[in-house]
Protein backbone atom coordinates (compact mmCIF):
# COMPACT_ATOMS: atom_id res chain seq x y z
CA UNK A 1 0.00 0.00 0.00
CA UNK A 2 1.60 3.26 -1.11
CA UNK A 3 1.39 6.40 1.02
CA UNK A 4 0.83 9.76 -0.69
CA UNK A 5 1.93 11.91 2.26
CA UNK A 6 5.41 11.94 3.75
CA UNK A 7 5.24 14.58 6.49
CA UNK A 8 2.40 14.69 9.04
CA UNK A 9 2.28 17.77 11.29
CA UNK A 10 0.08 18.60 14.27
CA UNK A 11 -0.84 16.72 17.42
CA UNK A 12 -4.18 15.20 16.43
CA UNK A 13 -2.93 14.24 12.97
CA UNK A 14 0.13 12.46 14.39
CA UNK A 15 -1.88 10.69 17.11
CA UNK A 16 -4.35 9.40 14.49
CA UNK A 17 -1.52 8.28 12.19
CA UNK A 18 0.09 6.34 15.05
CA UNK A 19 -3.17 4.71 16.08
CA UNK A 20 -3.94 3.85 12.45
CA UNK A 21 -0.59 2.01 12.39
CA UNK A 22 0.81 3.92 9.43
CA UNK A 23 4.44 3.08 8.61
CA UNK A 24 6.07 5.95 10.49
CA UNK A 25 9.87 6.12 10.45
CA UNK A 26 10.49 9.06 12.82
CA UNK A 27 8.56 11.29 15.22
CA UNK A 28 10.05 14.68 16.10
CA UNK A 29 8.78 16.29 19.33
CA UNK A 30 9.54 19.77 20.67
CA UNK A 31 12.07 19.30 23.45
CA UNK A 32 10.67 20.12 26.87
CA UNK A 33 7.02 19.91 25.83
CA UNK A 34 5.17 17.63 28.27
CA UNK A 35 1.44 18.34 27.99
CA UNK A 36 -1.22 15.63 27.63
CA UNK A 37 -1.32 15.24 23.81
CA UNK A 38 2.48 15.20 23.59
CA UNK A 39 2.71 12.54 26.31
CA UNK A 40 0.16 10.50 24.34
CA UNK A 41 2.27 10.83 21.19
CA UNK A 42 5.41 9.76 23.04
CA UNK A 43 3.62 6.75 24.54
CA UNK A 44 2.10 5.68 21.19
CA UNK A 45 5.43 6.15 19.37
CA UNK A 46 7.18 3.84 21.84
CA UNK A 47 4.73 1.10 20.90
CA UNK A 48 6.01 1.23 17.30
CA UNK A 49 9.34 0.82 15.49
CA UNK A 50 9.52 4.58 14.86
CA UNK A 51 12.49 6.58 16.13
CA UNK A 52 11.53 9.27 18.68
CA UNK A 53 13.61 12.46 18.57
CA UNK A 54 13.38 15.54 20.80
CA UNK A 55 14.37 18.65 18.85
CA UNK A 56 14.16 22.45 19.02
CA UNK A 57 11.51 24.59 17.30
CA UNK A 58 13.89 25.57 14.50
CA UNK A 59 14.29 21.91 13.48
CA UNK A 60 10.52 21.42 13.41
CA UNK A 61 10.13 24.54 11.29
CA UNK A 62 12.67 23.11 8.83
CA UNK A 63 10.62 19.93 8.47
CA UNK A 64 7.30 21.60 7.61
CA UNK A 65 5.65 24.92 6.80
CA UNK A 66 2.45 23.78 8.53
CA UNK A 67 1.38 24.60 12.07
CA UNK A 68 3.13 21.64 13.68
CA UNK A 69 2.07 22.29 17.31
CA UNK A 70 5.37 20.87 18.49
CA UNK A 71 5.25 17.54 16.66
CA UNK A 72 6.09 16.22 13.18
CA UNK A 73 6.00 12.61 11.96
CA UNK A 74 7.87 11.28 8.93
CA UNK A 75 5.85 8.59 7.17
CA UNK A 76 7.42 5.93 4.96
CA UNK A 77 6.69 6.33 1.26
CA UNK A 78 5.73 2.67 1.12
CA UNK A 79 4.43 0.05 3.57
CA UNK A 80 7.04 -2.14 5.28
CA UNK A 81 6.69 -5.89 4.99
CA UNK A 82 6.86 -8.59 7.67
CA UNK A 83 9.63 -11.19 7.75
CA UNK A 84 7.21 -13.99 6.89
CA UNK A 85 6.39 -12.14 3.65
CA UNK A 86 9.96 -12.79 2.45
CA UNK A 87 9.80 -16.50 3.25
CA UNK A 88 6.34 -16.75 1.68
CA UNK A 89 7.68 -15.22 -1.55
CA UNK A 90 10.57 -17.71 -1.65
CA UNK A 91 8.19 -20.60 -1.03
CA UNK A 92 5.80 -19.36 -3.71
CA UNK A 93 8.67 -19.36 -6.22
CA UNK A 94 9.93 -22.74 -5.04
CA UNK A 95 13.36 -21.30 -4.25
CA UNK A 96 15.77 -21.18 -1.31
CA UNK A 97 15.46 -17.84 0.49
CA UNK A 98 17.77 -15.09 -0.80
CA UNK A 99 17.74 -11.82 1.18
CA UNK A 100 19.74 -8.60 1.25
CA UNK A 101 20.64 -7.32 4.74
CA UNK A 102 21.77 -3.70 4.72
CA UNK A 103 23.85 -2.53 7.68
CA UNK A 104 23.47 1.24 7.86
CA UNK A 105 22.87 2.36 4.27
CA UNK A 106 22.28 6.12 4.61
CA UNK A 107 21.99 7.33 1.02
CA UNK A 108 18.41 6.98 -0.30
CA UNK A 109 19.70 6.54 -3.84
CA UNK A 110 21.85 3.60 -2.74
CA UNK A 111 18.90 1.97 -0.96
CA UNK A 112 16.63 2.50 -3.96
CA UNK A 113 19.24 1.08 -6.32
CA UNK A 114 19.76 -1.97 -4.08
CA UNK A 115 16.01 -2.66 -3.95
CA UNK A 116 15.99 -2.50 -7.76
CA UNK A 117 18.98 -4.86 -7.95
CA UNK A 118 17.38 -7.23 -5.44
CA UNK A 119 14.31 -7.48 -7.64
CA UNK A 120 16.27 -8.07 -10.84
CA UNK A 121 18.48 -10.69 -9.15
CA UNK A 122 15.44 -12.58 -7.90
CA UNK A 123 16.03 -11.86 -4.21
CA UNK A 124 13.01 -12.36 -2.01
CA UNK A 125 13.41 -9.22 0.05
CA UNK A 126 15.55 -6.56 1.70
CA UNK A 127 16.09 -6.13 5.45
CA UNK A 128 17.09 -2.75 6.89
CA UNK A 129 17.74 -1.58 10.48
CA UNK A 130 15.61 0.93 12.35
CA UNK A 131 18.51 3.15 13.49
CA UNK A 132 21.27 4.99 11.65
CA UNK A 133 19.92 4.11 8.22
CA UNK A 134 17.61 5.59 5.61
CA UNK A 135 14.02 4.33 5.50
CA UNK A 136 11.57 4.11 2.61
CA UNK A 137 11.59 7.77 1.62
CA UNK A 138 10.11 9.11 -1.65
CA UNK A 139 13.65 9.31 -3.08
CA UNK A 140 14.17 5.61 -2.31
CA UNK A 141 10.86 4.70 -3.94
CA UNK A 142 11.70 6.74 -7.05
CA UNK A 143 15.23 5.34 -7.41
CA UNK A 144 13.93 1.78 -7.12
CA UNK A 145 12.20 2.37 -10.48
CA UNK A 146 9.08 0.46 -9.44
CA UNK A 147 10.89 -2.45 -7.78
CA UNK A 148 9.56 -1.37 -4.39
CA UNK A 149 6.12 -2.59 -5.52
CA UNK A 150 7.42 -6.14 -5.92
CA UNK A 151 10.33 -6.58 -3.50
CA UNK A 152 9.32 -6.53 0.19
CA UNK A 153 11.39 -4.42 2.60
CA UNK A 154 11.45 -5.31 6.30
CA UNK A 155 12.61 -2.88 9.00
CA UNK A 156 14.07 -4.47 12.14
CA UNK A 157 15.18 -3.09 15.50
CA UNK A 158 18.37 -5.15 15.79
CA UNK A 159 20.08 -6.57 12.70
CA UNK A 160 22.41 -8.93 14.60
CA UNK A 161 19.54 -10.42 16.60
CA UNK A 162 17.53 -10.81 13.41
CA UNK A 163 20.42 -12.74 11.87
CA UNK A 164 20.45 -15.10 14.86
CA UNK A 165 16.72 -15.75 14.37
CA UNK A 166 17.17 -16.32 10.63
CA UNK A 167 20.01 -18.78 11.26
CA UNK A 168 17.54 -20.87 13.24
CA UNK A 169 15.49 -21.03 10.03
CA UNK A 170 18.48 -22.43 8.14
CA UNK A 171 19.93 -19.26 6.63
CA UNK A 172 23.59 -18.38 6.45
CA UNK A 173 25.24 -15.04 5.77
CA UNK A 174 27.90 -13.70 3.44
CA UNK A 175 29.43 -10.37 4.45
CA UNK A 176 30.72 -8.07 1.71
CA UNK A 177 34.24 -7.05 2.73
CA UNK A 178 37.23 -6.13 0.58
CA UNK A 179 39.45 -8.26 2.86
CA UNK A 180 37.23 -11.32 2.37
CA UNK A 181 37.74 -14.38 0.20
CA UNK A 182 37.18 -14.06 -3.53
CA UNK A 183 33.48 -14.35 -4.38
CA UNK A 184 34.18 -16.94 -7.10
CA UNK A 185 35.69 -19.26 -4.48
CA UNK A 186 32.68 -19.19 -2.15
CA UNK A 187 29.53 -21.30 -2.24
CA UNK A 188 26.74 -18.72 -2.49
CA UNK A 189 23.89 -21.16 -3.12
CA UNK A 190 21.26 -22.33 -0.65
CA UNK A 191 19.41 -20.11 1.83
CA UNK A 192 21.62 -17.04 1.88
CA UNK A 193 21.64 -13.49 3.20
CA UNK A 194 23.96 -11.03 1.47
CA UNK A 195 25.16 -8.43 4.01
CA UNK A 196 26.12 -5.00 2.64
CA UNK A 197 27.61 -2.34 4.91
CA UNK A 198 27.53 1.40 5.34
CA UNK A 199 28.86 3.56 2.49
CA UNK A 200 31.82 4.79 4.55
CA UNK A 201 32.50 2.33 7.36
CA UNK A 202 31.30 -0.94 5.86
CA UNK A 203 29.70 -3.72 7.89
CA UNK A 204 29.77 -3.08 11.65
CA UNK A 205 31.84 -5.33 13.91
CA UNK A 206 28.81 -6.89 15.65
CA UNK A 207 26.99 -7.67 12.41
CA UNK A 208 30.16 -9.06 10.81
CA UNK A 209 30.58 -11.33 13.83
CA UNK A 210 27.23 -12.94 12.98
CA UNK A 211 28.22 -13.61 9.35
CA UNK A 212 29.39 -17.09 8.34
CA UNK A 213 32.10 -15.78 6.03
CA UNK A 214 33.28 -12.66 4.22
CA UNK A 215 33.35 -12.30 0.46
CA UNK A 216 35.20 -9.84 -1.75
CA UNK A 217 34.98 -8.59 -5.34
CA UNK A 218 38.14 -8.73 -7.47
CA UNK A 219 39.20 -5.19 -8.38
CA UNK A 220 41.96 -4.06 -10.73
CA UNK A 221 41.71 -0.27 -10.55
CA UNK A 222 43.54 2.43 -8.63
CA UNK A 223 40.90 2.96 -5.93
CA UNK A 224 40.02 0.37 -3.32
CA UNK A 225 36.26 0.25 -3.04
CA UNK A 226 32.98 0.25 -4.96
CA UNK A 227 29.82 2.21 -4.26
CA UNK A 228 27.59 0.18 -1.90
CA UNK A 229 24.82 -0.35 -4.45
CA UNK A 230 27.27 -1.34 -7.18
CA UNK A 231 28.98 -3.84 -4.85
CA UNK A 232 25.56 -5.24 -3.94
CA UNK A 233 24.80 -5.70 -7.64
CA UNK A 234 28.06 -7.47 -8.46
CA UNK A 235 27.70 -9.89 -5.55
CA UNK A 236 23.99 -10.46 -6.19
CA UNK A 237 24.61 -11.62 -9.74
CA UNK A 238 27.36 -13.95 -8.60
CA UNK A 239 24.65 -15.53 -6.41
CA UNK A 240 22.43 -15.69 -9.53
CA UNK A 241 25.22 -17.29 -11.61
CA UNK A 242 25.90 -19.97 -9.00
CA UNK A 243 22.20 -20.74 -8.55
CA UNK A 244 21.74 -21.10 -12.31
CA UNK A 245 24.64 -23.58 -12.50
CA UNK A 246 23.11 -25.92 -9.91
Amino acid sequence: MEHKEYVIAGRNAVIEALRAKKSIDKVFVLDGCQDGPIRTIIRETKKTDAILKFVDKERLNQLTNENHQGVVAMVAAYQYAKMEDLFDLAEKKGESPFFFLLDGIEDPHNLGAIIRTANLAGAHGVIIPKNRAVGLTPAVAKTSAGAIHYTPVVKVTNLARTMEELKEKGMWFACADMDGDMMYDQNLTGSIGLVIGNEGTGVSRLVKKHCDFTVSIPMKGDIDSLNASVAAGVLAFEVVRQRMKK
